[in-house]
C-alpha cells in the first residue's frame, strides 16, 4: 500500500507561484507513473503533468511552459513547481500514483487559489 499526502496549496495571487510536494510512504513497488491532477468547482479532474518512472514528463497545454513537475527518489517526494499562475489554476490538485497493473493511489488534495 502507498500513502499519498500533499501540502503546498494556498493561496496566492495571480503571477504568483507555488511549489506543490506529494510525498510517498509505504511500499511503492510497481509505479510507472505519477501524476498530478487538479479539479476545479464544476469541473471534471483534469491531468496538469506527468513523470513516468524512467523520467519523461508531459504537460497539459494549458500549463506547458508554466509548471514544471519533478520527483526526488531519496525523498520518496514528486513536486509541482506553478509559475505564473492564473486564476484558471484555482482548483484542488491532486498527487497520483499510477501501476503497471492500472490500480491508481490518490492523496487527499491540497487547494490552490489564485486571486485576480
Amino acid at each position: 500500500q502507498v500513502q499519498l499526502v500533499e501540502s503546498g496549496g494556498g493561496l496566492v495571487q495571480a503571477g504568483g507561484s507555488l511549489r506543490l510536494s506529494c510525498v510517498a510512504s509505504g511500499s511503492a513497488v510497481g509505479i510507472v507513473a505519477m501524476r498530478w491532477h487538479r479539479q476545479a468547482p464544476g469541473k471534471q479532474r483534469e491531468i496538469v503533468a506527468v513523470i513516468t518512472s524512467g523520467g519523461s514528463t508531459n504537460y497539459a497545454a494549458s500549463v506547458k511552459g508554466r509548471f514544471k513537475i519533478s520527483r526526488d527518489n531519496a525523498k520518496n517526494t514528486v513536486y509541482l513547481q506553478m509559475n505564473s499562475l492564473k486564476p484558471e489554476d484555482t482548483a484542488v490538485y491532486y498527487c497520483n500514483f499510477h501501476t503497471w497493473s492500472e490500480y491508481d493511489y490518490w492523496g487527499q488534495g491540497t487547494q490552490v487559489t489564485v486571486s485576480s
